[in-house]
């Protein structure tokens, strides 16, 4: 998903339902602002170290630090992508879109706020209690449309950092399947 999202975002521009979808999220009332502010933190750098940090400040240490590695690592293979696709954000694309908060720069593709919230989900769900889990996904992929509303990602941006925050998330889980297996 994330590769054809790419070959997507690259080539073909902004398709007319991509936008509508944008423009529908984009032109909510704007009161929703500070607490979507807040739940788009989760996905930015200084929230995947927090969120570590909080975690790890509960007493599961051990969880923390995954949660920041992934979270942080995640962020990095964003902005090593973003280079190669060179999709422009919304407001460079679409004179009509609303902005909230301060203008985002670089470049779009993919989201690195959905990226980062997705994968710490993946990561940190299993190890919470099972009827707090749908809440944990539900903070993560609010994080996305989130970005919209703000006017910072495209709906492609948004899936594609989803696509890719699941599989670096779950290639850590792998990952830490494997070395509990080794450990056991």
């Amino acid at each position: 998903m994330f590769v054809e999202g790419a070959r997507a975002a690259r080539g073909s521009g902004v398709t007319h339902a991509e936008l509508r979808f944008f423009q529908l999220i984009n032109r909510l009332p704007r009161r929703a602002f500070v607490p979507v502010w807040v739940v788009m933190q989760f996905g930015s750098l200084g929230g995947a170290l927090g969120t570590g940090a909080a975690t790890g400040a509960v007493g599961r240490r051990a969880l923390g630090a995954r949660v920041a590695a992934t979270g942080s690592l995640t962020w990095l293979a964003v902005k090593a992508v973003k280079p190669f696709i060179r999709r422009d954000r919304p407001a460079l694309t679409f004179d009509a879109t609303r902005v909230l908060g301060r203008a985002q720069g670089g470049l779009g593709y993919p989201s690195g706020h959905a990226a980062v919230a997705t994968a710490m989900a993946a990561v940190a769900a299993p190890h919470v209690p099972r009827r707090w889990r749908p809440l944990v996904w539900a903070v993560a992929l609010v994080v996305g449309p989130a970005r919209m509303y703000v006017g910072a990602h495209l709906p492609l941006d948004v899936l594609g950092g989803t696509a890719l925050g699941v599989a670096v998330g779950t290639s850590f889980r792998l990952a830490e399947g494997s070395a509990a297996t080794d450990r056991g």
